[in-house]
């Protein structure tokens, strides 16, 4: 009785907790959310204020840049112009100390050609449709002035075609000309020779450097790496020996840069000898080469018969091997694959190589030929991504360029210029 008159007493205080349990248990929720909001805003502030730093610091970054641009472009001893995709000069700038007769005349907006007079308009019309580059184009310049024309397509943040970017450079008197040439100059000889040998150890110093200073490291992650596995490996489970397997593979590819990257120092001073070449012929081998190497590829090529230039018979063997393996490679998704290389349709010193392939995002087509920059990814087309790179370098040393155009899954085309000088045999 006495126990029952006991729980009897304590039945309302057990009542009052329980009818206060559901209070406590809003006022929690109600605390955790104010909690977790007041975290949220907490969060949130903080990331505008890194954005608002971000903002300010990439604007700052944006208004220092052109600041120099601008005056680096007050250094230079030429005459700037843009113009847009119309091809309608939006602004033409002299150089500093040009006498105001020399550009009064110049007005813009105005077609390019009216202001820069070729001696073949058609021809010039032709590049600037196609995006080519502008090489050393003999123009007149406000209807008197001779000189030479350079300029590069730019593209828009989206990257459509944005118009050019060039300079003009007027040619000398001929007074200053002929009195340059009565002048031999004969300290020049001692300073190109100096200049030489300065270039020579360079090259030599950076050689050593690639192959000994770099390597070492390499050698050591390789070589440690392997010891492990061999000793150790059966101790690990299936995770760490893939961690070793992707070491090792890292490695080799290191290895593989590092190849490359000596390949591409002796492009620069290895010497140019200049002879007749059968591109045709060439194009021919590379694609014997690539059909032994890949059997089991269908891929119909088309070359050009009679494609014949001067230059260095070993450095456009790279050219070609370079373009035609980037073709066949980025076609080994395509069914049918298709490569084509002859004349470019728009002028004859330059060719091009087009495919039906992977091709790619013309906003990124700036890095084309930078070294190591890719724009597809290495498991699915693999390469060190120095062969552009190493194009460009043999087709500049031949007083060419070479430019790209492509489209994503739509293929890719390559055209580069060999400009014929001193007696080119005919096609």
């Amino acid at each position: 009785m006495a126990a029952s008159a006991a729980l009897a007493g304590a039945s309302p205080v057990w009542a009052a907790d329980a009818a206060a349990a559901p209070v406590s248990a809003t006022l929690a929720a109600a605390l955790f959310t104010l909690t977790l909001a007041a975290l949220a805003l907490t969060i949130v502030a903080l990331l505008a204020l890194r954005a608002a730093r971000t903002r300010r610091g990439v604007t700052e970054e944006l208004r220092a840049t052109r600041t120099r641009a601008q005056a680096l472009e007050q250094l230079l001893d030429v005459w700037v112009w843009h113009s847009d995709s119309a091809h309608q000069l939006i602004e033409i700038r002299p150089p500093a100390g040009a006498s105001t007769g020399d550009w009064s005349g110049a007005k813009t907006p105005a077609a390019l050609w009216d202001t820069f007079k070729p001696d073949d308009s058609a021809a010039l019309r032709a590049r600037l449709g196609s995006g080519a580059p502008l090489d050393d184009i003999h123009v007149s310049f406000n209807g008197s002035h001779a000189g030479c024309l350079r300029g590069r397509a730019v593209a828009d943040a989206t990257g459509r075609f944005a118009g050019y970017h060039g300079t003009w450079r007027g040619l000398a008197a001929p007074a200053a000309a002929m009195a340059a040439a009565q002048d031999p100059m004969p300290h020049a000889a001692p300073i190109a020779a100096a200049s030489d040998a300065v270039a020579a150890a360079d090259h030599d110093s950076f050689s050593y450097t690639v192959s000994h200073d770099l390597r070492a490291p390499i050698r050591v992650v390789e070589g440690f790496t392997k010891i492990i596995k061999e000793d150790y490996g059966r101790l690990l489970d299936r995770v760490g020996n893939d961690h070793l397997d992707r070491v090792l593979g890292a490695a080799a590819r290191m290895n593989n840069m590092v190849d490359a990257l000596l390949a591409l120092s002796k492009l620069s001073s290895q010497p140019l000898a200049r002879q007749p070449v059968n591109l045709t012929q060439l194009a021919g081998f590379v694609t014997d080469d690539l059909r032994r190497q890949w059997p089991e590829r269908d891929v119909r090529v088309e070359i050009e018969p009679g494609m014949q230039v001067l230059g260095d018979p070993t450095l456009l063997r790279v050219v070609i091997e370079n373009l035609l393996g980037n073709a066949w490679k980025y076609t080994g998704k395509t069914s049918p694959a298709s490569i084509s290389f002859g004349h470019h349709a728009k002028d004859g010193d330059a060719f091009s190589v087009t495919d039906n392939g992977a091709g790619f995002d013309m906003r990124f087509a700036d890095r084309l030929f930078g070294v190591f920059q890719r724009l597809h990814s290495a498991n699915d087309f693999p390469g060190t991504g120095i062969g552009l790179a190493s194009v460009r370098r043999i087709v500049r040393r031949h007083g060419g360029e070479i430019w790209g155009e492509g489209e994503v899954s739509r293929g890719a085309r390559f055209h580069f210029s060999l400009p014929q000088q001193g007696g080119a045999e005919p096609r």
